[in-house]
């Protein structure tokens, strides 16, 4: 691996190399006012969520790098510490970079980039109509990482309302990832969308522990058909099989003749190895952590 010591770098070198490695980012459209009523509207893709009790997000206001000065976000932030945090889905993503363009102060990005001004419940900047989740926030600190070009203030809002468009709940009211069609922010002029064969699950950890990786057999660590994906749904199980588990194995006639033929060891690991990848794939996991350990006894 190639080593990048930061404080080498150019801020413009440092600041692709990071936002290009850590991604997709989520982003906050941060609408804000001052005390004239002026309203700011301007995405930020330093965000996320970092508690639920109490309910705070956080996103980072930088200095401009050119010439280190402060923009309108945090200006109005100063003066009236209140944000609609509005989040960004697809169909949202070219009027989001619109906005981000540097309007003299007193422009109204909601106008320029052809958003719907709706009036917050709780605090006094408006939000994005066509946001899919608004979260109504009031500002309880804001943290000064330094008074460089590109230094970032932390601006720590407590989440106290949040608007979500109906059709994005089902009917518990709880959101659905699949159909948000969120965006996320990579290096360059990269983004990301979040929809469709570009999700998939991952199970969460129960509360009974797994077996883990360094439990199972040798044969399927050191395997050349199983990624750390498969390995790691095989550790995930929270039992090593007991001594009858073979009989999970449903096709267990075939996978005796792989054992009993005249191929070479290497392919009898392969060939089994296939056949607990597929078993891996259509979510039969039992069994082919089944399988695994009943083959190790001749692999």
């Amino acid at each position: 691996m190639k080593t990048f010591l930061l404080s080498a770098l150019s801020i413009p070198t440092r600041h692709q190399l990071l936002v290009s490695a850590v991604g997709p980012r989520p982003i906050a459209l941060a609408s804000t006012t001052n005390l004239q009523g002026q309203v700011n509207l301007s995405p930020f893709s330093f965000f996320n969520i970092f508690s639920s009790n109490p309910p705070i997000a956080v996103f980072s206001v930088s200095r401009r790098g050119y010439d280190s000065s402060v923009k309108d976000t945090f200006l109005n932030l100063k003066e009236v510490p209140e944000v609609a945090i509005n989040m960004v889905n697809y169909s949202m993503g070219q009027q989001i970079s619109l906005a981000s363009n540097e309007y003299p102060q007193g422009v109204n990005e909601f106008e320029k980039a052809g958003f719907t001004m709706k009036n917050c419940d709780i605090i006094r900047p408006p939000y994005v109509g066509e946001a899919p989740v608004v979260l109504e926030c009031k500002v309880s600190d804001i943290i000064t990482l330094g008074d460089q070009g590109a230094s970032g203030n932390l601006i720590l809002c407590r989440i106290l309302k949040m608007h979500v468009r109906e059709e994005f709940l089902d009917k518990d009211d709880n959101l659905d990832s699949s159909q948000l069609d969120l965006i996320g922010r990579m290096g360059a002029n990269w983004y990301c969308r979040a929809f469709g064969d570009a999700l998939f699950e991952i199970t969460k950890p129960s509360r009974e522990l797994a077996i883990g990786i360094d439990r199972l057999p040798q044969h399927i660590k050191t395997s050349i058909i199983l990624n750390g994906n498969d390995l790691g749904q095989l550790g995930s199980q929270p039992n090593v099989p007991s001594d009858d588990s073979w009989t999970q194995i449903r096709d267990l006639q075939s996978v005796k003749e792989i054992r009993d033929s005249d191929l070479s060891q290497e392919n009898k690991r392969n060939d089994i190895h296939q056949k607990i990848k597929a078993l891996i794939d259509s979510r039969a996991i039992e069994e082919a952590l089944a399988l695994a350990f009943w083959a190790d006894e001749f692999l």
